[in-house]
């Protein structure tokens, strides 16, 4: 197996699974922001911002299944499976979903805290 190179602390990694769906869904949102603001702009940035992104997502989901399992539930992984797919297709599917950047950025922002 290849050796994966974070992008991400182990102290958040660790944390990660500890933080409620919301708080998570907003920093996801956050690079999912930075990744549409650099797309077409600034290669190395956007790069970063989407790996960043696809991370926490990845967290998210190994977080998701455990979750699911503790409550006979499976809407939590499936939910964040079809965020992360859509995302993927966004940008190198042939946006196959019709997802415009707009609407990519409303859902993320829907969990912004609320000052």
């Amino acid at each position: 197996m290849a050796n994966l190179i974070y992008q991400h602390s182990p102290e958040l990694r660790a944390r990660w699974p500890k933080m409620s769906l919301r708080e998570q869904m907003g920093n996801i949102g956050s690079e999912v922001s930075r990744s549409l603001r650099w797309f077409g702009r600034d290669d190395k940035r956007f790069w970063g911002a989407f790996a960043r992104a696809l991370e926490l997502l990845d967290m998210s989901i190994d977080a998701a299944v455990v979750y699911d399992r503790q409550h006979a539930d499976s809407h939590r992984t499936k939910e964040l499976c079809l965020a992360r797919e859509e995302l993927c297709d966004y940008f190198f599917g042939g946006n196959t979903w019709q997802t415009d950047p707009v609407r990519l950025q409303r859902y993320y922002d829907q969990f912004v805290p609320v000052r």
